[in-house]
């Protein structure tokens, strides 16, 4: 294994050989295989992820992290306090958590189904309290711009030793233009460098314009998230954090629908029914996670339902559809980003109900005025960022 190329273990599926990672200029990789066998997926994970907390750091000044899985985000996150409730839906309460690790375990925690697996990205050094959380999930890989002694010394333990280890130079830039082979043709373009700043919400459409800090850093990080989220794709944020990513529908309401379902899941694990449950003993974190997003559905199989109650010490009593909305009426100034325009007002309809208070979106569709009308009749913050991010 040289500088300037990586074997791989295979191509995006085992009977797709001869694959590698190498410098088509001839210079060194910016990337190093610390420790494990990495595979094409694994660096398209790795490489979209790296990118999105990079970028999230400089946006936003704050430690970055993201889960990754199929080249899209689970999850995606900058530091902010957890408090007590999330921390325990986020299974991390008790533990003494860093800036950084704080920023995994909200990244890990926006969508714990989908983040089983995953690719973990990092936008600073690993140090020993992110590197103990790494150890504890399920994971396939992490990246990031460097290891303490400590946190390497944890990671390489995982996996019986095969914990997939990378390390990116974080001052490596790559060439403006970007080349594909698709079908055995070159496609080329310019790449795109643009990382939003605060110069996105200079544009506010709607009567209400009242935008906090809050709002926009979620706002930055919607956007973020969403430039490396394979499209169409929506993202509903809080407190720093994604909490509901719809990627890579056709329809955008449908992203936003899927987005919209996932927030509300995130909100209703908080639910003290959810959060005061009894699990058997040996029941995996993973295993708690299937039994409460089962537990979340409105109807169940009889056979399902045998299964799922062998979870419990003490089976819980569903929530009923009107307990669920009571709830949610909680979920209060969240913030919601569209990698383009909106083209229609049933977007807003069903973010609405989802907590949504802001919204940014590329701006420049045919109805415009009656999206205008849709937030302003919902009395939200509506930005024209003038910037479209489709990602494929």
């Amino acid at each position: 294994m040289s500088e300037k190329e990586i074997a791989l273990r295979y191509g995006m599926n085992p009977h797709q050989k001869d694959a590698k990672i190498y410098s088509a200029d001839g210079q060194a990789l910016p990337l190093t295989v610390v420790n494990g066998d990495p595979g094409f997926i694994n660096l398209l994970d790795a490489l979209n992820a790296y990118q999105l907390v990079r970028e999230l750091r400089q946006a936003t000044g704050l430690p970055a992290a993201a889960s990754f899985k199929h080249v899209s985000p689970a999850g995606a996150a900058v530091y902010a306090p957890i408090p007590p409730e999330l921390a325990k839906a986020y299974f991390v309460d008790g533990m003494e958590l860093s800036e950084l690790a704080t920023a995994y375990a909200r990244a890990r925690g926006a969508d714990r189904m989908s983040s089983f697996g995953d690719a973990a990205a990092l936008s600073d050094i690993v140090d020993a309290s992110t590197a103990q959380l790494l150890k504890r999930e399920v994971s396939d890989l992490v990246v990031a711009p460097g290891y303490t002694p400590e946190a390497l010394d944890i990671l390489k333990q995982k996996k019986g030793g095969k914990y997939l280890i990378l390390q990116i130079d974080p001052n490596y830039a790559p060439e403006p233009v970007e080349t594909r082979t698709l079908f055995g043709m070159k496609m080329q373009q310019e790449r795109n460098g643009a990382v939003p700043d605060a110069s996105v919400f200079d544009k506010v459409v709607t009567a209400n314009k009242e935008l906090t800090d809050n709002a926009k850093r979620d706002m930055l990080v919607a956007l973020v998230t969403l430039k490396y989220t394979q499209s169409n794709s929506i993202c509903y944020t809080l407190d720093g954090q994604t909490i509901g990513i719809g990627a890579g529908q056709q329809s955008r309401i449908h992203c936003t629908r899927l987005a919209g379902d996932k927030a509300d899941r995130w909100y209703l694990r908080q639910h003290p029914a959810a959060l005061n449950m009894k699990f058997r003993e040996g029941v995996s974190r993973a295993e708690q996670n299937n039994a409460i997003d089962l537990w979340l559905e409105d109807e169940v199989t009889p056979v399902e339902q045998a299964a799922w109650e062998l979870c419990f010490e003490e089976v819980p009593a569903r929530l009923t559809r009107e307990q669920k909305r009571e709830w949610l009426n909680g979920l209060q100034g969240v913030s919601y980003g569209s990698d383009a325009f909106l083209p229609f007002r049933d977007n807003l309809d069903r973010a609405s109900r989802s907590g949504v208070k802001y919204v940014i979106q590329a701006g420049s569709s045919m109805r415009d005025e009656e999206v205008v009308q849709a937030a302003n009749d919902y009395n939200m913050v509506m930005v024209y960022s003038g910037v479209r991010l489709f990602h494929h």
